[in-house]
């Protein structure tokens, strides 16, 4: 907006921007500079040429500040009112070239204004662009009967008011000029001036009932501001106060005010909030019906003003003009064509609504959903006839009862808070609600209801529909996204999110809670043995009986595969000695319950458990205490299995130092940190050495020397383990084909698990291949099979190991008396040696039993022609019961450890070592005389299967 527009603004309404304050602040000058005027007006300013020059020029000056008002904010305006801004602009500045050309003629020729004169053609055409001005303020009807109606009303306003008009005062002043002989022009302007006023007078009447709803404030300051301007001009133009008039006189103080309002209209009164009418309907109030009731009288008004004209003449005993009667006709045959348009329009309008009624009560009563109106007191006032079908109650049931006795008990509160709520937004802001419920049905059962709420005269409106399938299949969702589809137990997530509220909450701190951790010991057997429906109903039944087992209040948890879990919820007490006793039984009960024998296909089956707890501590995350929970259950199965272990801080110092050494253990094959040693093998009979057994040794960067224990513990990688298996053999290979070209005729044993035969990374005519490319004679090279994992397919295994043997290559059984499957393997594979499993050989002397156990298995290794080799052979005692018994051959700390390829090549130039008892004779279970890997090989027949 330019400079002058901010200024003048600013004059009328110190910038309607800046608030109620500035407003109150601008309207009080408004009212002081025309209450001045007024009181100088009344006391004739002083001076007969003071009240001429504020008579004229003042009413001038105060017309001109409205045409320029108007002018400039018409030029910057963007509302559709523009056009009526401009022509009142217009219409005051034909009023301030009225008034100054009055001035002209009485302040500075100091004559009298003739009549006519050229200000009457400027006074006559401040009416016509008022006039325009309103009819754009007005509404704007939509149809042609509607335009119609306004044309009829404008009518039955200014035919009734020039009816009155001319019987009070227009016939006397007609006639009066008739009389004194006036001219033609003379006559027309005594008439112009109350026509037209009673014109504008029609439509400031009109538009008060047809006035748009956008800017109201300014529009009724400007229908204000005209309606003081025209009751002014038809004061002026009564013939009792014309004869008197004289400028500067009090009335003048009324042109005036009105002037200055018409100014001050479109700043002060045009404030952004009456902007935001055309945007939001506004609220209803008591004055809306009054002023509906208004219009609808205003035919009847005007009607009954015209019939009051033509009494008053009947009264006075006058003659009734013929004007009077004219327009007295007019008047009513508008008002009777009105009323018909009226009738038409409500017939029409009738049956719309009745059309439009029947068609909204085909919805309501077709709808699926329940419709419900609710009075302010909670009273249903309506229910539509859809209750019948998803209440299972009838709608003339739900008449007259309470909201509140449908609604389940426990849902009231809520839905009262959020009804509260609702009321109390305001409504354009929060038009409708949701609100989710429980209903009682027609049975007694409780519904689930989704309610879409609306206001309705201080009451409610509800459009209601069951959801209760939606809310039980997302319950059943959320139960099957939180729980294991198995054992229906709470899965991993929430038990995990179980352990977070025991940390927190009212229980943050609570040294008495625990988690544990429970692994079932031997379920992978079952599953291999009998199959993944057995192990599935193992699984079911394992995790019914730890609900069983858990306290009210615990959860117990399927974490996955066979590991379970249970959380003990603490009691609050802080004697860690009572709390890790009661923990610790809690744990027991469950390892025992778990421990049971489960009855399966028919059968009975045997599974352990390992568990591990570990208690709460002070500020300990979830994932941190399930993790000291699961080393916990981890030290349990190293420790024995079928046992409870507490976590210790010791454990996870285990945990990184495991990880820190699988981490240096995958560089060391590259770096050549690993050396191969090879343990003597012993005729326990004649002290020569038989065979050398290749062992393979990691020296560490930081000088450490692990046993294969010790890291392949950690080589958890099967690509790591692998890759350490064909280093493996082929250095063994290597160093033995060495040895016998410098003439050291002896066999290694290298001993390769049952899974590494097996893989593809060795394929069959690699172990064939590696012997031509060193030299070495296929009979100086014995495969020990290990580790016989239940997964290993047996057929493969048999299939892999008659091939070996056919290369030359000997087998032999390694771990032998440890394994549940060594019957099978002495069965099905093709075994050329049996190797004592260590147990067995360290407690052959003290036990008895292992005595008599180690002594059958050796009579089965000659009855079967098999020769047998006793590993871990430390002290002279073992050596003797052993070959006592008919053990052919033995390694360990009782003949040498270990030897480097140094060492090695001195003792097998020895070439024997002394036997404790002296040489003995060849005991009858030896199985012949056959030397270890001696002499040329021939393909031992495999046993029947």
């Amino acid at each position: 907006m330019s400079a002058p527009a901010s200024a003048l603004g600013a004059f009328f309404s110190r910038q309607s921007t800046a608030g109620r304050a500035s407003g109150a602040v601008s309207q009080i000058l408004l009212g002081l500079v025309c209450g001045g005027y007024a009181v100088g007006a009344a006391f004739g300013w002083g001076s007969p040429e003071l009240a001429l020059v504020m008579g004229d020029f003042g009413l001038s000056a105060a017309a001109l500040i409205a045409a320029v008002s108007c002018f400039l904010y018409a030029r910057f305006a963007c509302d559709r009112f523009r056009p009526a801004w401009l022509l009142f602009s217009l219409s005051s500045l034909m009023a301030a070239g009225g008034n100054a050309v009055w001035g002209w003629y009485e302040v500075v020729l100091g004559v009298e204004v003739p009549s006519p004169s050229p200000a009457d053609v400027f006074f006559l055409c401040f009416a016509p662009p008022a006039i325009v001005g309103l009819l754009v303020l007005a509404k704007r009807p939509v149809t042609r009967a509607g335009w119609l109606c306004l044309v009829l009303d404008s009518w039955l306003i200014g035919g009734s008011l020039l009816t009155l008009s001319w019987s009070l005062a227009l016939a006397h002043t007609a006639h009066l000029a008739d009389a004194e002989g006036s001219s033609v022009a003379r006559a027309a302007l005594s008439l112009a001036y109350p026509l037209l006023d009673i014109v504008l007078v029609s439509m400031v009447l009109a538009l008060h009932f047809r006035r748009a709803n956008a800017n109201r404030s300014a529009v009724n300051t400007a229908i204000a501001a005209l309606a003081l301007t025209v009751l002014c001009d038809a004061l002026f133009t009564s013939p009792l106060l014309r004869q008197t008039y004289h400028s500067g006189q009090l009335l003048d103080a009324g042109w005036f005010a009105g002037s200055l309002l018409l100014a001050y209209a479109p700043w002060g009164a045009n404030r952004p909030g009456d902007n935001a009418v055309e945007q939001r309907p506004a609220p209803r109030t008591t004055s809306r019906p009054i002023a509906g009731s208004l219009a609808a009288l205003t035919p009847y008004l005007a009607a009954a003003v015209c019939t009051l004209g033509i009494l008053y003449n009947v009264i006075e005993g006058r003659r009734v003009d013929r004007v009077v009667v004219f327009t007295g006709c007019m008047v009513v045959l508008a008002l009777v064509v009105r009323q018909g348009i009226m009738l038409v329009d409500n017939i029409a309008l009738t049956q719309e609504l009745a059309q439009k009624e029947n068609h909204f009560r085909s919805l309501v009563q077709g709808s699926s959903d329940v419709i419900m109106i609710a009075a302010p007191t909670g009273v249903l006032r309506y229910v539509s006839p859809a209750a019948s079908g998803v209440y299972g109650r009838e709608a003339d049931d739900l008449v007259g009862a309470e909201l509140a006795s449908i609604i389940h008990p426990e849902d009231l509160g809520r839905v009262v808070h959020e009804v509260r709520r609702f009321l109390a937004a305001p409504p354009g802001e929060e038009p409708t609600t949701r609100i989710e419920c429980r209903f009682r049905s027609g049975t007694g059962d409780w519904l689930n209801v989704e309610s879409t709420v609306n206001r309705h005269q201080g009451g409610l409106i509800l459009n209601s529909r069951d959801v209760t399938e939606r809310v039980r299949l997302q319950a059943q969702l959320q139960h099957n996204a939180e729980h294991d589809p198995l054992t229906d137990l709470p899965n991993r997530a929430l038990f995990t999110d179980r352990v977070r509220q025991a940390l927190g909450g009212r229980r943050a701190g609570d040294p008495g809670t625990a988690v544990l951790f429970i692994d079932l010991d031997g379920f992978k057997a079952v599953n291999d043995r009998l199959g993944h429906q057995a192990g599935d109903e193992l699984l079911v039944q394992a995790g019914r009986r730890l609900q069983e087992s858990v306290r009210a209040g615990d959860t117990a948890a399927r974490l996955g595969g066979d590991e379970f879990a249970a959380l003990i919820l603490g009691d609050g007490t802080h004697d860690q000695g009572a709390r890790e006793y009661q923990v610790h039984e809690i744990a027991d009960r469950l390892r025992l319950a778990l421990s049971q024998p489960y009855r399966i296909a028919g059968g009975e089956v045997r599974v352990a458990a390992s568990i591990g707890v570990a208690f709460a501590e002070p500020a300990i995350t979830p994932t941190d205490l399930m993790r000291n929970a699961d080393l916990a259950m981890y030290r349990a199965k190293a420790a024995g299995k079928d046992r409870v272990e507490l976590y210790a801080p010791q454990m996870q110092a285990e945990v990184v130092r495991r990880s820190e050494l699988a981490a240096r253990l995958r560089t060391a094959l590259r770096d050549g940190e690993f050396a191969l040693l090879h343990q003597p093998v012993v005729h326990l009979a004649t002290g020569t050495v038989a065979a050398v057994a290749a062992q393979a040794r990691w020296r560490s960067a930081q000088g450490i020397l692990f046993t294969p224990a010790e890291f392949l513990r950690v080589a958890e990688d099967s690509d790591r383990t692998a890759e350490l298996g064909r280093w493996l053999l082929e250095e063994a290979v290597e160093q033995a084909a060495d040895r016998a070209r410098a003439g050291h005729q002896v066999a290694v044993a290298v001993r390769l698990s049952a899974r590494r035969l097996l893989d593809r990374a060795m394929p069959f005519g690699s172990v064939e291949a590696l012997l031509t490319r060193h030299g070495l004679p296929s009979g100086a090279l014995m495969i020990e099979v290990s580790d016989n994992d239940p997964r290993v397919s047996f057929d493969e295994l048999e299939q892999r190991l008659v091939g070996l043997r056919r290369l030359g290559v000997r087998i032999a059984l390694d771990g032998f008396g440890s394994g549940y499957a060594a019957i099978n393997a002495l069965r099905r594979l093709p075994i050329d040696v049996l190797k004592l499993d260590r147990g067995l050989v360290e407690g052959v002397v003290e036990s008895a039993r292992l005595h008599k156990i180690t002594s059958g298995l050796l009579r089965i290794a000659c009855d079967l022609g098999l020769q047998s080799v006793a590993d871990g052979v430390d002290v002279p005692e073992q050596v003797l019961a052993l070959r006592a018994m008919g053990c052919t051959h033995g390694q360990g700390m009782a003949f040498s450890g270990p030897l480097d390829e140094y060492r090695l090549r001195r003792t097998l130039v020895r070439g024997e070592f002394p036997v404790p008892g002296g040489p003995a004779a060849q005991p009858v279970l030896t199985g012949g005389s056959i030397p270890l890997l001696s002499g040329p090989h021939s393909e031992m027949p495999i046993p029947p299967t």
